[in-house]
C-alpha cells in the first residue's frame, strides 16, 4: 500500500517504469498467501499486479466521469472477480509467473473461476523444467539467460513463423506446442468447460501473453480449439471496463465499416540509424480487402486512397476496421509507446498511423482487426503488452483481432473471409474466429497457417 501510494500523478509511461521496477514484490506476495491457503487472496495481488496503468488508461480515456464515480478503478476483491466471471459467462482462467531471487521464472500460479463465480486453484513447479531439443537457438547470449519457460515460449512462436526455413520439422513445432500444453492447460484441463460453445477467457502474464492458446497440442494430437471457444484480456478488471465500454457506445444505425488493404507503402527506418526502406507491397491484402468489404457492404480504401487523412476521415465513426497492411512493433517516433500502422504517405502525412496518434483518437468501433503481421506483439511489461493492441483498446474499442506472429496472405485471406461470413451468422467474434480456424484447418493443417489470430477483449 506505500508503494503504491507512489503512483498518482505520475505519467502512464512513469506507471509502467515503476510497477515494473516493483513486480517481484506481487508475486512474493501471492505466494506468501498461497503458503497459508487463502487462495482467493492470492488472486487479488495477482491482478493488482498487473496492467494497473492499463486499466486506468482505458477508464480515464472512455467511460463517462458519471459512471466512472460508480466504478471502482481500485484492484476488485474476489467477489467483484466472481461478478465479472459471471457477466462473461465465461471461464476465467488467469496465470501468474513466480520469479526467483535469480530471476529464473520459478513457479506458475493458475487461478480458474467459472462462472458461477467457485475457485479452484492449480500451482505448476518450474524450477526443472527441461526443454532441451525443444528451442531453437534465438539469440547471443543474454545476461540473465532467459527462462525455460520463456525459451519455450519464444522457441514456439520462431517455430510458427512463416519466415522460418521449410527444413525444419513439424514435428518438432507439435511437441513445443505439446510441452506448453502439459504446462499451461493439463493441470487444469479437468476444470473446463465441456461444450465447446462454453467461453474460457485466458488471462496470462509476462511471456505467456504471447502463448498462441488456440494451437496448443493434447496428448492425442487435438488443438485447444477443437474444443474450446477461446479469448484473452491482460486482467480481469479490464473485462469489466470494456464491457462497460461498449454499453456506452453510440450505437450506429448502420453497420459503417472502415476497411483498408495494400496501401502504397511507407518508407521507414525499423531501427534506430537504419536507412529508411520502402515497407514490401501486399497485394494479397488487397484481394482481402476487396472481399471483405463486399460482405460489409463498403468501398475499401486501396492503393494510394489508404492515407492517413482518409482513414481519420473515416476511424472514428466506423462500427468495424479491418486493416489488412503492415503493422511495425517498434518505437519510431521516439514517443515511448511502440507500433504504427502503415498507410499511404501523402502531401500532409508520412503514412503511419503510430500507437501515440492512436490514443487521441476517439474510437467508436465495436471491433478492429488488424489483420497484418505481429500485429499483437510489442513490449512485454507487467502492465500488459505496449504496442498497438494497448492503445486501440484506450481509444475507445473492445473487441480486437490480432495476430501474434508473421501470417501467410493466401491462408489469412481465406480465414478472414471465413471470420466475417461466420460473424454475420453469430454476432460472436469469439465464436466466428473458432469456426473460421476449424474451417481454414482442413485446408492448411499446420497452426501456423490458421492460428496466428487471437480475440482481446469482449465476444459479444
Amino acid at each position: 500500500e506505500t508503494v503504491e501510494s507512489l503512483r498518482p500523478g505520475l505519467s502512464d509511461a512513469n506507471k509502467v517504469s515503476f510497477f515494473e521496477t516493483l513486480s517481484k514484490s506481487y508475486g512474493v506476495l501471492q505466494q506468501v498467501l498461497i503458503e497459508q491457503k487463502q487462495i482467493e487472496k492470492a488472486l487479488e495481488i495477482a491482478e493488482r499486479g498487473r496492467a494497473r496503468a492499463f486499466v486506468e488508461l482505458v477508464a480515464h480515456n472512455n467511460i463517462s466521469p458519471k459512471k466512472l464515480k460508480s466504478i471502482s478503478l481500485e484492484p476488485p476483491n474476489f467477489s467483484e472477480i466472481q461478478q465479472i466471471a459471471k457477466q462473461q459467462n465465461s471461464t476465467l482462467v488467469e496465470y501468474s509467473v513466480i520469479v526467483d531471487q535469480f530471476k529464473q521464472n520459478s513457479t506458475l500460479l493458475i487461478w480458474v473461476v467459472k462462472p458461477d463465480g467457485a475457485v479452484q486453484f492449480r500451482s505448476v513447479d518450474l524450477t526443472n523444467l527441461k526443454t532441451d531439443n525443444l528451442v531453437p537457438m534465438l539469440s547471443p547470449e543474454e545476461l540473465p539467460p532467459p527462462s525455460p519457460l520463456n525459451d519455450l515460449v519464444r522457441g514456439i512462436r520462431v517455430s510458427l513463423d512463416s519466415g522460418i526455413s521449410a527444413l525444419k520439422a513439424d514435428n518438432l513445432t507439435n511437441k513445443q506446442l505439446n510441452k506448453l500444453y502439459q504446462l499451461l492447460i493439463a493441470p487444469i484441463a479437468d476444470l473446463l468447460p465441456k461444450n465447446p460453445q462454453d467461453k474460457i477467457i485466458f488471462i496470462p502474464h509476462q511471456d505467456l501473453l504471447l502463448v498462441p492458446f488456440q494451437a496448443l497440442i493434447d496428448e492425442q494430437g487435438n488443438y485447444l480449439i477443437q474444443n474450446h471457444t477461446i479469448l484473452t484480456s491482460p486482467s480481469i478488471q479490464l473485462l469489466q471496463l470494456t464491457a462497460e465500454q461498449q454499453k456506452q457506445q453510440p450505437k450506429n444505425s448502420e453497420n459503417t465499416a472502415l476497411v483498408l488493404g495494400n496501401p502504397q507503402m511507407p518508407k521507414v527506418a525499423l531501427l534506430p540509424g537504419e536507412e529508411p526502406q520502402f515497407l514490401q507491397p501486399l497485394p494479397a491484402s488487397e484481394k482481402e480487402a476487396i472481399a471483405i468489404a463486399k460482405l460489409l457492404q463498403t468501398e475499401p480504401l486501396l492503393g494510394e486512397k489508404a492515407t492517413e487523412s482518409n482513414v481519420l476521415k473515416q476511424i472514428e465513426n466506423a462500427r468495424y476496421i479491418h486493416l489488412a497492411t503492415h503493422g511495425i512493433l517498434s518505437d519510431i517516433t521516439g514517443s515511448g509507446i511502440p507500433g504504427a500502422i502503415a498507410l499511404s504517405p501523402s502531401n500532409s502525412d508520412d503514412g503511419l498511423l503510430t500507437s501515440e496518434e492512436i490514443l487521441r483518437l476517439n474510437l467508436t468501433a465495436d471491433l478492429v482487426v488488424l489483420s497484418a503481421c505481429n500485429t499483437g506483439a510489442g513490449t512485454i511489461t507487467s502492465d500488459g503488452i505496449l504496442g498497438l493492441s494497448r492503445s486501440l483498446m484506450a481509444a475507445g474499442v473492445p473487441s480486437l483481432i490480432v495476430s501474434l506472429w508473421t501470417v501467410e496472405d493466401t491462408q489469412t485471406f481465406e480465414l478472414m473471409q471465413t471470420f466475417y461470413q461466420q460473424l454475420q451468422q453469430t454476432n460472436d467474434k469469439a465464436q466466428a474466429l473458432r469456426q473460421a480456424m476449424l474451417i481454414t484447418m482442413k485446408n492448411y493443417p499446420d497452426p501456423k497457417h490458421w492460428a496466428g489470430f487471437i480475440v482481446i477483449g469482449q465476444a459479444e
